[in-house]
């Protein structure tokens, strides 16, 4: 979950904290001496303060080495606030390797079973690691839901050896919490936040690149209709009828489960679907008025082209006109990507709102209560769309003169 949703809960969930040796930080350590002429001594040092109330989701170690033949043979230990300090493992490593220590089934049993001889009570056998490591050992910690955790300073710290030298060893300590950063994270871990933020440009260029695109497209078909007319208009109004009558959805749908491409592709397809919409209708009327213009008639008697007349004399009376239509139909196109990536049928590479919303349905986010999942991307989206509402109202009280106020 969010960061944020500690400042509505009566306890704070643990943030995740990441200590890694290969960016200094406080609380991080870690020394390489040579021993001898093939040994060396290696020393790692994490030390972080917990004052969380509720135990964090996992406990991992990633290394990373450039040992040759060698392998580093490693001693993890765990030191609770108390003093007490615990070997988890002895480990051979390789130059890219792990250790997940809350999924450690042979430590989970050897700390239950010294944890229920100080106590002298029987644990669960389903306590995890994690809550033994952080729990206090007293009676609670028998049932993992009345276990308490220890707040305070804790340290893990590695020692090992390598009969090689020149070596180089770097480890990562991740100590996953319940909440993380701005937006949460999806089920595997990424931060929401950077998808969010991905895809309000990507949503962005794509409503405001198919709104300009079909406007301007539907505004040069409606002129170039009502200037011809005669069979080139009766042409242009049958295939204007015909797109109208097919539906447009469905038809983008079947192409899109038909072949795969990806959003700019998707984008071309939906620009190709509605260019002949009921926009070169409204257009054609308003050209078949300013055509009876003294001006177009004026160039008309001086010898103009016609398109001359057509780029000079009327798209330039309506262009004005389409700017609020323009406006107002970004949100259409933000809201089709994002229903169809929704309905799975859009770009699976691409970080998208409408893909957001997507993995959160697929993982059941709404069952598990992980409602940020879909609201975050759904805010945004509605966000969007009254934003380029008021501003498409805005821009129609300006251009059009019907709407003017004193």
């Amino acid at each position: 979950m969010p960061a944020w949703i500690n400042i509505f809960l009566s306890k704070k969930l643990p943030e995740t904290i990441v200590l890694n040796t290969e960016k200094p930080q406080p609380g991080v350590s870690k020394a390489i001496i040579p021993v001898a002429e093939k040994f060396s001594k290696i020393k790692i040092e994490f030390t972080f303060s917990y004052e969380y109330d509720d135990f964090p989701n996992e406990l991992n170690l990633f290394f990373k080495s450039n040992f040759n033949i060698s392998a580093p043979q490693l001693t993890i230990h765990w030191v609770k606030p108390n003093g007490e300090d615990i070997i988890l493992d002895t480990i051979l490593i390789s130059r890219e390797d792990s250790y997940y220590i809350s999924n450690d089934n042979k430590l989970a049993r050897n700390l239950r079973n010294i944890i229920s001889k100080r106590i002298n009570a029987t644990i669960d056998p389903n306590t995890p690691v994690i809550i033994l490591l952080f729990a206090h050992e007293d009676a609670t910690i028998c049932n993992p839901n009345t276990a308490r955790v220890i707040k305070g300073k804790y340290k893990l710290w590695i020692e090992g050896i390598v009969f090689e030298t020149n070596i180089d060893l770097d480890a990562k300590l991740v100590v996953y919490g319940k909440v993380y950063g701005w937006a949460g994270t999806d089920h595997l871990r990424r931060d929401l936040g950077i998808a969010l933020l991905w895809g309000a440009p990507i949503a962005l260029s794509f409503g405001v690149t198919a709104s300009v695109s079909v406007a301007l497209i539907q505004m040069f078909i409606g002129a170039f209709s009502a200037w011809f007319g005669g069979k080139v208009d009766t042409l242009i109004q049958r295939v204007t009828e015909i797109f109208m009558v097919l539906p447009f959805l469905p038809t983008l749908i079947m192409i899109s489960t038909l072949y795969d491409f990806n959003i700019w592709v998707l984008l071309l397809v939906v620009i190709g679907l509605t260019m002949f919409g009921g926009g070169v209708k409204n257009y054609r009327v308003m050209f078949l008025q300013i055509k009876e213009f003294p001006y177009v008639e004026a160039a008309r008697a001086y010898g103009a082209s016609n398109f001359r007349i057509m780029f000079y004399y009327l798209i330039p009376k309506v262009l004005p006109t389409i700017v609020p239509s323009m406006v107002l139909s970004v949100a259409d196109f933000v809201f089709l990507e994002a229903a169809l990536a929704i309905l799975g049928l859009g770009d699976p590479l691409a970080p998208t709102w409408g893909k957001v919303i997507e993995d959160a349905y697929i993982n059941g986010a709404l069952y598990k209560g992980l409602y940020y999942w879909v609201l975050e991307p759904s805010i945004l989206l509605a966000a969007t769309s009254l934003s380029f509402a008021i501003l498409g109202f805005t821009l129609d009280k300006i251009f059009n003169p019907k709407l003017k106020e004193m």
